[in-house]
């Protein structure tokens, strides 16, 4: 590939500088993210590969308004930014021995830019998400690492999603960086022998992303969209990538949820239960291609966790209401998964079910058992279920005190006025205002394969 070749541009410079910075703004949004996923392979280091891109953005800044822009802007990018890393890494080495080898190395390095195409790019987004959610890093790492370098968030707006300051997430990556760097964790795609338990990391951080963009652990917002897309968008990287059916499974999840999201919250900013969700607001093209996903990754007998909360999904969305809901194969469902994924969360969330589909006498035996175990004493929506489900049995005592534990430990808050409505509505007695039904909707899909304590099951 002649990286040199170009089209000319506008003769009136003003013109031709303005449409340059608008191509070169729309390559960087468009495209930083690939770019950055190359350089680090070349390069070998994020940080220096961080700097490389934007010298590299600089550099076409300058050159392109005169010599036009190149037919293949983003190798043209690639290769401007290894060249500024290795005169950087040259003069470093002037005054640091160390840095001689390294920089003699990616000299001698031969690099083919004929062959620079876009499966060559996706290879390396592929290695870039699978080095960031290595499991030799913190989990809290992890995630922030894959937003920053695999998403292009902002420090500042990872810091805002997840309601902690820059200075904290910025400290997480740095460490995550630092680790990669001191352990020599591969910049590459695990080989076949340990693809699955790499894989489950990978699709843990994915899943986790969502989950706290689709219902935020605490603040003042039901959700934060930002993070439920950018999962989203990883989760079809990662099925383009790698077909593999608990892969489609994950997407098939994420797509059933995303699609209640525009009915999930009043206009006033208040949680719709999903009985009361208007469902001509679902969004039927979401959920027929989640469903799509979820026979496919059935059909192959090959799936897990993700496709079987899917599968427990899809049944919510085939339901036409409230009332035709499939409890029963629902709690079938949430026997296997049980048995896939012994939680206290999934529990919970089986309990619940048991409760739909035999009564709530059934089910608050269960959530009785766990509260004792102790696994749950910390999860607001434990007592929220187990207020509901005191209250349809007439011990409205019971169920009052365990509206207030609920309330004492939920930290989002909608759901803290959600559950202050409740209270507020019972007065002395509470009887017909708790019993309005909590839980049928506090597992509506469950996000149980989140570590327990950690996670939240889908409560609208």
């Amino acid at each position: 590939m002649d990286l040199s070749s170009q089209r000319p541009l506008s003769q009136n410079s003003a013109k031709s500088n303005e449409a340059v910075r608008s191509a070169v703004d729309a390559i960087y949004r468009n495209e930083s993210r690939r770019i950055l996923a190359t350089l680090i392979r070349l390069l070998g280091d994020f940080d220096l590969a961080e700097e490389a891109l934007h010298e590299s953005v600089a550099a076409a800044l300058d050159q392109w308004p005169l010599n036009g822009i190149p037919s293949n802007p983003r190798a043209w990018l690639v290769s401007a930014g290894r060249f500024k890393a290795i005169d950087w890494l040259r003069r470093r080495a002037r005054f640091d021995a160390n840095l001689a080898a390294a920089t003699e190395e990616l000299q001698a390095a031969e690099i083919d830019f004929a062959q620079f195409d876009d499966d060559q790019i996706e290879d390396d987004r592929l290695r870039l998400v699978f080095t960031c959610c290595h499991p030799a890093l913190p989990l809290d790492g992890q995630i922030a690492l894959t937003l920053r370098e695999v998403c292009g968030l902002r420090t500042e707006e990872i810091a805002r999603a997840f309601l902690t300051s820059a200075p904290t997430i910025a400290k997480r990556i740095v460490r995550a960086k630092a680790k990669i760097r001191d352990a020599h964790i591969p910049y590459e795609v695990p080989s076949r022998a340990d693809l699955s338990n790499r894989l489950d990391a990978v699709l843990q951080v994915i899943y986790l992303i969502f989950t706290e963009g689709y219902s935020a652990s605490e603040g003042p917002s039901l959700t934060r969209g930002e993070l439920s897309q950018e999962a989203i968008r990883l989760a079809r990287l990662l099925s383009e990538w790698m077909p593999e059916p608990e892969v489609g499974g994950l997407l098939a999840l994420l797509l059933l949820q995303e699609s209640r999201r525009s009915a999930r919250v009043s206009a006033e900013g208040e949680i719709v239960l999903l009985e009361h969700q208007d469902r001509s607001r679902w969004d039927r093209s979401l959920i027929e291609e989640g469903k799509e996903l979820v026979e496919r990754a059935l059909a192959s007998r090959r799936f897990g966790p993700y496709t079987l909360q899917a599968a427990i999904a899809a049944l919510h969305a085939e339901a036409e209401n409230a009332a035709t809901t499939d409890w029963t194969q629902i709690a079938a469902l949430y026997d296997v998964l049980l048995r896939v994924n012994p939680s206290p969360v999934v529990a919970l969330n089986r309990a619940v079910a048991i409760s739909m589909k035999d009564g709530p006498a059934a089910g608050l035996a269960l959530i009785e058992g766990l509260l004792e175990q102790g696994a749950l004493s910390d999860y607001y929506l434990a007592y929220a279920a187990h207020s509901d489900l005191c209250a349809k049995l007439g011990n409205m005592t019971q169920a009052i005190a365990s509206c207030r534990r609920a309330l004492t430990l939920a930290r989002q808050e909608p759901s803290r006025r959600f559950l202050n409505r409740r209270l507020e509505y019972a007065g002395g007695t509470a009887s017909e205002a708790i019993r309005k039904s909590l839980s049928s909707n506090i597992i509506a899909q469950s996000s149980a394969f989140r570590p327990p304590l950690q996670s939240h099951p889908y409560c609208q």
